[in-house]
């Protein structure tokens, strides 16, 4: 389970900064781009956020809980933007894949690595 949890952190990671290379090769205008970086942002947050959660969740409730409704958020920000964007149904599935999966495990309490003493 640790290690899926932080093959998916991996995943969202790599698809924040897959979304923020694609930036550049959009044909839109410069607001429109500044709100897709920002989106390939956020997503990538998410993962550095799991990546967090996976290591200290089981000893900052604080961190776990964030982490917690930052998937929960994301999930609904991807169903919204995958139906506005007119994305396929292929790539909806694969986002909303990683990103469930993420947020069930982010929920486990033995995906996370226990508090490491000194």
């Amino acid at each position: 389970m640790k290690l899926l949890y932080a093959l998916l952190a991996a995943a969202i990671l790599a698809l924040g900064l897959l979304h923020m290379a694609t930036t550049f090769r959009l044909s839109s205008s410069p607001v429109a781009k500044v709100w897709f970086f920002g989106a390939g942002m956020a997503i990538t947050f998410g993962g550095i956020l799991n990546f967090l959660n996976r290591r200290y969740g089981l000893g900052a409730s604080g961190l776990r809980a964030a982490c917690i409704g930052a998937n929960v958020l994301m999930v609904c920000f991807a169903v919204v933007a995958g139906r506005v964007t007119g994305a396929s149904a292929a790539e909806q599935a694969v986002m909303l894949s990683v990103l469930i999966s993420a947020l069930i495990l982010s929920v486990v309490r033995s995906a996370s690595i226990g508090p490491q003493t000194p």
